[in-house]
């Protein structure tokens, strides 16, 4: 299982070692030995896994009672706010994400957009040619109904 394949840049590593790490941003997904393909699905649960993981963003997608309805059905979208266009080498991400009151969104987004690269590229070996950041919305501590609820009454 040692035989040389070439990763896109034209370096010659062995498959053992493409297999597991990556080679300039993108690991070899197109081999002599066969085609790894990675479903949609999952590069758009580990671009919003990754987004999330970044202080400040509150939510991903729209915060609306009709998005919060469809998410507790049983087969709900679990990568709500993000789409994803992936290639056999390549991919796209767009997200649209709720931000926390306070916070600078063009930091936020220059933060979340490399999580998100730098994740991609680690998990899937897909170069990732684009991030996308549409702030749909900014939470104000006390605007959910679930801040204000802490288990007691507010008026007695």
């Amino acid at each position: 299982m040692n035989g040389a394949i070439g990763t896109h840049r034209g370096d010659v590593v062995s498959q053992d070692t493409a297999v597991g790490q990556q080679h300039g941003g993108s690991g070899e997904l197109v081999t002599s030995g066969g085609r790894t393909r990675i479903a949609d699905d999952v590069v758009a649960k580990i671009a919003g896994m990754a987004a999330g993981e970044v202080g400040g963003v509150h939510a991903m997608g729209s915060t609306g009672a009709l998005d919060n309805v469809r998410d507790r059905l049983p087969g709900g979208s679990p990568n709500r706010g993000v789409s994803v266009q992936v290639g056999e080498r390549q991919a796209a991400v767009d997200l649209e994400l709720v931000v926390d009151y306070g916070v600078s969104i063009p930091e936020l987004a220059g933060t979340v957009r490399s999580n998100v690269i730098g994740e991609v590229e680690h998990m899937c070996g897909l170069e990732v040619v684009e991030v996308n950041i549409a702030v749909e919305d900014v939470h104000v501590p006390g605007d959910d109904v679930h801040d204000d609820d802490q288990g007691e009454p507010r008026v007695r």
